[in-house]
């Protein structure tokens, strides 16, 4: 073996605008192209609103005007604006910053001076301008690298500051901004700062009762168990009713930055419920009981916040404050006391609230013998043999490591027969992509009890392989694939898949990690090079691009594309469509109109919605909207399709 030097030239010093590029993931987590809640380009609109909304929670501002146009973001506050002698510095100097100095900032969202250091690093173009009582000092930078720079000069504007960025393609791979995602990250913003106006795009953002406005907007209310329990006090407010979902659903926020992972404060929420409910009702009740189908929102206020993380997503402090209560005491007291005494003094609501926990208390022992035959079926089935071609790196929730096998999220593609799972398999890499068969067309399970789940083999070993019997807390992924042919059987399989999540596992969804596996459907080629089309326009681009006449395939399954064919589709490049749940979103009336007995207007929606393309259509095949269409199974045959 070669012997490698060790010596002063190997010694490298990066500047901080050369160590963010080279390493994006330990200041933003990880890039992808927008098509993820937590991909990089939300992470650096986070950054800049965040101080925003220090400024309004510091009482300076009241509104903040954002826009998105073209993948360029124009964020304007109207606080106190940069100290016009250290605009520079603030956006390009790292540990530079106003919030080191604890009695401004108290219980700021950030205090470590980085965040707008990395939006400037990782933006082709940056530009900042503060205004400051009639001046106002502006910086243009390119990739970190300061480009202009204005001397101070007079202007007739409110005082504030105002930031353009646009992310550096090259780093963020044909990202693109989601409204969706957008929309909801500036709600959150504008529950947890009751009284703040945000406008994005012409549409203004706006919340009075904090909380509350959050679980009005998040659920449907005419399917909550009691009205929305809305508890406020110093440095802490909660919000919380049961539905009729399955599943938890929570909600959790420190110093206004959206926990998505939860921490020290949501596990303090969750195990004070339990404790005030069991002491108020004098029952034992298991804590499953009480947390099925919960549905709650928790803010704290925690002076110089620990996260696991440079994205916040994890509340990792153990304390209130320095000389503060632990966050696990002050959370139990809070609830102990006032959540008790919502209950005594709201005798309806404490009567409904009971009556749910003991619904989910018999539904639970219900399954209880079947579940335990289910799992011993599932340990005999030796699915991680013959279902499921595991991948090394499971489910990650810290701040990913710079390596690419590893910071690249891990997945699952569920796919059908195992021709499709065949070429996958081959193609995939083992380190952070997991293949699961499916064997035949599931069962529609919509508007059927969990217990069904357990009596089907094929929904039963799925739960399995994903690790969510007990909810999604044990997840074994980041991303879950739909990954089924482009045809008809295809997208009746998907919708199949998509009733089983939605109506079992909502919250798997409603948290990000379901996706639909986007494949080509045509290849246009010749000898000097190859398309592959997604849909017919691209397929007739890619024909005038060739110019002569060109060999033309189209993939009616996933069998039919090689694995040396797919390693291109489901690489860095790979195209997913994210499945988002809009606020409000009733699943029940969603499924029922997909999934339950065809009607009308359904019949009416699929005639003036399908788009058969002739080239698509195989000699004489006539699509029957009533065969298609209907469930997979009906009622009455559903004992015939439950492995007992």
């Amino acid at each position: 073996m070669a012997e490698v030097t060790y010596n002063e030239d190997n010694i490298k010093s990066l500047d901080w605008k050369e160590h963010i590029r080279m390493r994006p993931g330990m200041y933003i987590g990880k890039l992808g192209d927008g098509s993820s809640q937590d991909d990089g380009i939300y992470i650096l609109l986070k950054e800049i609103i965040d101080n925003c909304i220090d400024e309004y929670v510091m009482g300076h501002g009241k509104k903040i005007d954002l826009e998105i146009k073209d993948g360029i973001v124009s964020v304007r506050d109207y606080g106190r604006g940069i100290p016009l002698g250290k605009v520079v510095d603030c956006v390009s100097k790292i540990n530079t910053g106003g919030k080191y100095d604890s009695k401004a900032f108290k219980k700021s969202v950030g205090l470590n001076g980085v965040g707008t250091k990395a939006v400037n690093a990782l933006s082709e173009r940056f530009l900042v301008k503060a205004v400051r009582e009639n001046k106002a000092k502006v910086a243009e930078f390119t990739q970190g690298n300061l480009e202009k720079e204005s001397k101070i000069i007079k202007a007739k504007e409110f005082n504030g500051t105002y930031i353009e960025f646009e992310p550096d393609r090259s780093i963020f791979n044909n990202y693109k901004y989601r409204s969706e995602y957008v929309e909801s990250q500036l709600w959150n913003y504008a529950y947890l700062n009751a009284g703040l106006k945000i406008i994005f795009n012409g549409k203004t953002l706006y919340s009075k009762n904090g909380l509350l406005d959050l679980l009005e907007r998040k659920t449907d209310t005419a399917v909550l168990r009691y009205p929305i329990i809305h508890l406020k006090g110093e440095d802490i407010e909660i919000a919380l009713t049961h539905g009729q979902q399955y599943g938890e659903e929570y909600y959790a926020f420190v110093n206004g930055q959206h926990t998505t992972q939860g921490g020290t404060h949501l596990q303090a929420y969750r195990e004070a419920i339990v404790k005030t409910i069991r002491d108020f009702y004098g029952k034992n009740f298991d804590s499953k009981d009480i947390h099925t189908s919960i549905i709650g929102a928790i803010s704290v206020r925690v002076e110089e916040p620990v996260f696991e993380s440079q994205t916040k997503t994890k509340l990792g402090s153990q304390n209130i404050g320095p000389d503060g209560p632990s966050v696990k005491a002050f959370v139990l007291d809070f609830m102990k006391k006032e959540l008790d005494n919502f209950l005594h003094q709201n005798k309806e609501t404490a009567d409904a609230l009971l009556k749910r926990i003991q619904q989910s208390e018999r539904e639970r022992k219900e399954i209880a013998g079947i579940k335990k035959l289910a799992n011993q079926r599932a340990k005999k089935a030796n699915i991680h043999n013959k279902k499921l071609r595991d991948c090394r790196v499971h489910k990650t929730s810290k701040t990913r490591s710079t390596d690419e096998s590893v910071r690249l999220a891990s997945m699952v593609f569920i796919t059908e027969g195992d021709s499709a799972s065949g070429s996958i398999t081959k193609a995939r890499n083992v380190q952070h992509q997991a293949v699961f068969s499916l064997r035949g067309k599931p069962l529609n399970c919509y508007g059927m009890t969990k217990k069904v789940v357990y009596q089907n083999e094929e929904l039963n070993l799925l739960q399995h392989a994903l690790d969510i019997e007990d909810g999604i807390e044990n997840l074994r992924y980041n991303n879950v694939i739909i990954a089924t042919d482009a045809d008809v059987d295809g997208m009746h399989i998907r919708l199949l898949l998509l009733t089983f999540f939605l109506q079992f596992f909502p919250d798997l969804v409603r948290d990000g990690h379901l996706y639909i596996f986007n494949t080509p459907l045509f290849r246009v080629r010749d000898k000097s090079k190859t398309f592959y089309c997604y849909d017919e326009q691209e397929k007739q681009d890619a024909i005038k691009a060739l110019r002569g006449k060109p060999e033309i395939t189209r993939f009616k399954g996933l069998g039919e594309i090689s694995p040396s064919e797919f390693e291109d589709f489901i690489g860095d490049d790979i195209k997913l469509e994210p499945v988002i749940l809009q606020d409000k979103t009733n699943i029940e009336d969603v499924l029922s109109y997909y999934m339950g007995k065809n009607t009308p207007d359904r019949q009416k929606f699929i005639i003036e919605n399908l788009k058969v393309e002739l080239d698509q259509i195989k000699g004489d095949e006539v699509i029957n909207l009533d065969d298609e269409f209907e469930p997979t199974v009906s009622t009455e045959d559903i004992a015939k399709n439950v492995v007992n």
